[in-house]
């Protein structure tokens, strides 16, 4: 495998961005992964570099360049640095996050090991919005995206996931955790509903007796079964679409 960690030039700046491809055999597909709330750290780039293991030229960036924060946890609530992750969290919006996946694309495609064809993405937690509307932003390029444990699926903007899903020419998967205050049970079925009015080629997935952040295997919500099963998911989606 090749890593390496780039900035690269977006409108307001510079994403430090986490990049790993299998060193041979490319170009290799492009994967956008998009983080969570806690920000970059190495559990998440270990998972960068299990979709990358699978044969794709993955993405890692770092949203919060904007407020200069390069890593973060904050897993336990009584951390002081909690309180930051949602001022963090709250001061992405779509339009910036897009603007940032446009810059993204400009990069991969100026680098040989990646190929300019098909392309994925894939969010977690208050990402998932992202992914699906960069499906929107993108539907010649991005042909598979999903989200995990998804927050602000259905909201009343106008880039809710739910309305920019339409949009989009992609294969869309939904993984929800069965109990997730960020994503109760009646936003998920409204998704669901929303989805199959529009006749959107997506799945929504309920994962019984889990939690939100189920995949993530330093949290504490962790669950294996779970987890395993997301990435058969995940990889599966990425094969009929991408190779």
């Amino acid at each position: 495998m090749i890593e390496q960690t780039v900035e690269i030039p977006t409108r307001d700046g510079a994403t430090t961005t986490f990049i790993v491809h299998p060193e041979r055999g490319g170009p290799h597909p492009l994967i956008l992964f998009y983080m969570d709330a806690p920000a970059i750290r190495e559990e998440l780039r270990d998972m960068a570099r299990r979709l990358a293991s699978c044969g794709y030229y993955v993405m890692l960036p770092n949203l919060y360049y904007r407020a200069g924060v390069l890593e973060m946890t904050a897993e336990d609530r009584a951390d002081p640095e909690h309180k930051r992750v949602f001022e963090l969290m709250n001061s992405l919006t779509i339009p910036l996050v897009m603007a940032d996946t446009d810059a993204l694309l400009v990069y991969a495609d100026k680098d040989p090991a990646a190929s300019k064809g098909k392309a994925g993405c894939v969010g977690y937690c208050m990402s998932g919005q992202f992914a699906i509307n960069a499906a929107a932003r993108h539907p010649g390029r991005i042909a598979a995206a999903a989200s995990i444990y998804g927050t602000f699926l259905v909201t009343d903007k106008g880039d809710s996931p739910h309305i920019a899903a339409p949009k989009a020419s992609a294969e869309l998967y939904f993984a929800c955790a069965e109990i997730d205050r960020w994503a109760p049970l009646e936003v998920v079925q409204a998704l669901d509903v929303a989805l199959k009015a529009d006749h959107v080629n997506a799945e929504v997935e309920l994962y019984p007796a889990v939690q939100h952040g189920f995949a993530f295997p330093q949290r504490a919500a962790y669950d294996k079964p779970a987890a395993e099963r997301h990435w058969e998911r995940l990889i599966a989606l990425y094969q009929r679409n991408l190779g």
